[in-house]
C-alpha cells in the first residue's frame, strides 16, 4: 500500500503528515488550477485540505504500481452527498519520498464544489494567479 493511501486512509490527515512523505522539491499536477503547485509545504497544505474537504475518507477502489517508482490510484467518495472520484499518478523518488503527483477528478459538477472548497482551504499557499487563466 503507498504511503499516501495509507495516511488518507487513517483519517483526516495533517500538513505535517502528508510533508513527512514529500520530497522538498514535489510537484503537484491539479485540474483545479492553470499551474503546478510547487514545494513541500503548499503540496502538504493542498492535500490534507483535500482530505478534509470530502464528506469522508471514502475508499480506493484500485492501486496499481506502474514501475518501481510510479503508483497509480483510484478513490471513489463523495462531496456534499454528491459522487466524487479522483484518479491519481504517484510518482517517488528514490529514497521513497513523492516528487510528483497528477491528480484527475470527476464528475465536473463535483470537482466544481471542490475546488471552491480547496481554494478557501489553502488561502494564500497556492498563488491567486493559478486558480484562473488571466
Amino acid at each position: 500500500m503507498h504511503p499516501i493511501r495509507k495516511l488518507r486512509e487513517s483519517g483526516h490527515a495533517t500538513s505535517e503528515q502528508f510533508a513527512a512523505l514529500l520530497d522538498e522539491n514535489v510537484v503537484m499536477h491539479s485540474p483545479l488550477l492553470t499551474k503546478a503547485i510547487l514545494g513541500r509545504d503548499a503540496v502538504a497544505k493542498t492535500m490534507a485540505a483535500s482530505s478534509r474537504n470530502r464528506d469522508n475518507p471514502g475508499e480506493y477502489v484500485l492501486e496499481r504500481k506502474l514501475d518501481e517508482n510510479t503508483t497509480f490510484l483510484r478513490w471513489k467518495g463523495t462531496i456534499e452527498g454528491h459522487e466524487f472520484e479522483s484518479l491519481e499518478l504517484l510518482t517517488d523518488g528514490p529514497d521513497g519520498l513523492l516528487q510528483e503527483r497528477t491528480v484527475a477528478y470527476r464528475p465536473f459538477p463535483a470537482l466544481r464544489i471542490f475546488r471552491e472548497k480547496q481554494r478557501a482551504a489553502v488561502g494564500d499557499s497556492v498563488s491567486a494567479d493559478s486558480w484562473d487563466y488571466v
